[in-house]
């Protein structure tokens, strides 16, 4: 008979830090629409060239991913989130400095990207789920997600307000100090020395051919893929949308607050959610309520009420995605190399991150209008709710000879 391995960190110690984490991580990269027309229009740029670098900081960050993942389940987090903690500072640095389309996309796209992909969800839930009991893992999943949404809503008016006050350059240097505030934090992430395995083991190798032939993986990859479509073409075109339409900056700011604060009560209860439903049917429906959501925005006119509401609805379903999505995936494989399969699974939701920032960019600069790229997150979402509604989420079957 297997026994399961006793936590080895204490579950309030685990979500604190790691919800403190995330909050820095992810909150810093939420506002980064915010210095897309400061520094485009200083620079002397395109609207492509910011969102290229923004869309390579997204590639980046999934690609690394799996990379991190595999580094953080084989040495432990918390090296990991030294060097990723490093890494954010100075690409926030050196994003300021930046004289060059060249030299913006290395250090927003290349090394922020990186950097994201040692600070963020991927590594603090494989530490997640070693240490917290699998009744339980699901919610403390939500938390943390809620932690990073709590991020963007309390991030958002600071860097706007650091670039009203100090210039979009000095707003930048100030965040790469905060990065490093991370690496105190990751010691309460600092697992100890793992006892002896028992049970069922596998090389890394087993666990990846055995998670890519495995069709519920391709699905929740393909769902995933929709999901960093529409919310980072949101995230970062939305305020430049909306300045196109006549409104003030303060509008924007407040929308992208807003979803950040929604984001809380969204990811928290689908985190709790997924304890007592199918986490299939909360990910369908979270898809298929964004489409509905997008085609209102867009079929009222455009006002800062219409974009309060659309921005509070949004935020409810912004991240809501991720507490069910990664605890699919330690419900179905385990938990051995949860940071490195929940990287691949991030991987397909960066390349759609890619997609959707670059095409707003590209498209804009091309018709002068976003309205393509909106009316394809629409038909993207429909497209997810359909693909999750066959996931199977029961624990994988694995042959008694692969046992360790």
């Amino acid at each position: 008979m297997t026994h399961p391995t006793p936590p080895k960190l204490s579950m309030t110690q685990v979500l604190i830090c790691g919800a403190m984490i995330v909050t820095l991580s992810m909150g810093i990269r939420h506002g980064f629409g915010l210095w897309l027309q400061p520094i485009t229009m200083e620079r002397g740029w395109s609207r492509e060239t910011f969102a290229f670098a923004i869309a390579i900081q997204n590639l980046m960050w999934g690609a690394t991913g799996p990379i991190a993942g595999m580094l953080a389940d084989r040495f432990g987090a918390f090296r990991v989130l030294l060097a990723g903690s490093l890494l954010y500072a100075g690409g926030l640095v050196l994003m300021g400095l930046a004289t060059s389309g060249l030299a913006f996309t290395g250090s927003a796209g290349l090394m922020l990207g990186m950097a994201q992909a040692g600070t963020t969800y991927a590594i603090v839930y494989g530490v997640i789920g070693r240490n917290v009991a699998p009744e339980k893992r699901s919610w403390a999943m939500g938390v943390a997600a809620a932690a990073g949404s709590f991020g963007q809503f309390l991030m958002v008016p600071v860097e706007n307000w650091l670039i009203g006050g100090v210039g979009w350059q000095n707003a930048l240097f100030i965040l790469g100090c905060l990065a490093l505030a991370i690496m105190p934090l990751a010691i309460g992430l600092k697992e100890p020395k793992a006892a002896a395995p028992t049970g069922v083991q596998q090389s890394i190798g087993q666990a990846l051919r055995e998670a890519f032939g495995y069709p519920s993986f391709q699905l929740l990859m393909a769902g995933y893929f929709v999901c960093g479509f529409q919310v980072v073409f949101i995230g970062v075109h939305m305020p430049s949308y909306l300045k196109d339409h006549g409104l003030s900056p303060e509008v924007a700011t407040y929308a992208l607050a807003l979803i950040g604060l929604f984001n809380v009560f969204g990811t928290y209860a689908a985190g709790t959610l997924g304890q007592r439903l199918p986490k299939r049917y909360i990910l369908s429906t979270i898809y298929l309520l964004r489409s509905i959501a997008i085609i209102v925005f867009l079929s009222v006119p455009l006002s800062p009420m219409s974009v309060y509401v659309f921005s509070a609805i949004m935020g409810v379903l912004w991240l809501s995605t991720v507490p069910p999505t990664n605890a699919v995936v330690a419900q179905i494989f385990g938990v051995q190399y949860l940071s490195m399969l929940g990287g691949f699974v991030f991987f397909s939701h960066q390349i759609g991150s890619f997609l959707g920032v670059w095409l707003g960019g590209k498209l804009y600069d091309a018709t002068g209008s976003y309205d393509i790229v909106w009316w394809l997150a629409v038909a993207l979402g429909v497209f997810a709710a359909l693909v999750n509604l066959p996931v199977r989420e029961s624990a994988i079957s694995r042959p008694a000879s692969a046992a360790a």
